[in-house]
């Protein structure tokens, strides 16, 4: 599976944002990729305004993503997938952290955002209501893929519930904040989770003032294959079918492990 991932900063007009991924898109189609995969929030982001994911948030029959599904019924970016996050209303003025995939004018699955980041002085919670369901699998060339995103990087259990649900490959879509150690952290929890779970990681990563780009690939033995810069970017990357299964040969923890399957906790 060849995959692409678009590295980008976010401005605070989704007109841009939309243009940006849509001129992704067509680099993605050009490069003949499977998969391409954007950031985090990728809608409308002001760092000295964070309210502003709440009050440009969008359905998804408006603007923006309807934009990019009219896009990807044509050629030649018809059967490239793409997946990127997007603030959709909630209840209680406030809005879910929504990943979603497309291909061919549809919507082929959706993932509102599990764990919230209240770390690090930031509340993620002051505008967004968490998801209540563990992320669907979808198939891409022939490979399962986990739907994660960004903070949920720092959750075990949820790579090892998709690795034990099936996925080959964990997907992530990212806005990681800069600071002291971060992205040492960003690097080692990104190789951990492959490793671990002898899956591919594949994470793109918001560039720009407050997010340290950074986008990565990371293979089932915890290679580092490809990595993007802080600026903007369209990564490539290959992603070998025949690599996962030396893996889980040479290293089955999926087999050998001892704990139950994790399960989502109610109410948390």
């Amino acid at each position: 599976m060849k995959v692409a991932l678009g590295q980008f900063a976010v401005r605070p007009e989704w007109q841009r944002n939309a243009d940006t991924c849509l001129e992704l898109m067509a680099q993605a189609g050009r490069e003949r990729a499977d998969l391409l995969v954007l950031p985090e929030g990728v809608l409308a982001r002001d760092i000295t305004d964070p309210d502003l994911v709440r009050r440009s948030a969008q359905p998804l029959d408006g603007p923006f993503v309807t934009r990019l599904l009219q896009a990807s019924r044509s050629a030649p970016l018809t059967g490239l997938t793409v997946m990127m996050c997007v603030h959709v209303p909630a209840a209680n003025d406030k809005v879910f952290n929504l990943l979603i995939a497309l291909r061919d004018g549809q919507i082929l699955a959706q993932y509102r955002k599990l764990h919230l980041y209240d770390a690090f002085s930031a509340q993620e919670s002051a505008n967004v209501m968490p998801g209540d369901e563990v992320p669907p699998l979808i198939e891409v060339a022939g490979l399962k893929l986990g739907l994660m995103t960004c903070y949920d990087l720092r959750f075990p259990e949820l790579a090892r519930r998709l690795a034990l649900d099936g996925a080959e490959v964990l997907v992530l879509p990212a806005a990681w904040v800069k600071g002291p150690l971060k992205e040492a952290h960003w690097e080692l929890l990104l190789s951990a989770r492959a490793l671990e779970n002898t899956c591919y990681a594949v994470a793109a990563g918001e560039c720009g003032e407050r997010n340290i780009g950074h986008s990565m690939v990371v293979d089932p033995l915890g290679v580092v294959v490809a990595r993007a810069a802080e600026s903007p970017a369209l990564l490539i990357a290959a992603l070998d079918p025949a690599r996962i299964a030396h893996a889980r040969r040479v290293l089955p923890v999926l087999a050998n492990r001892r704990f139950a399957r994790p399960e989502l906790e109610p109410g948390r």
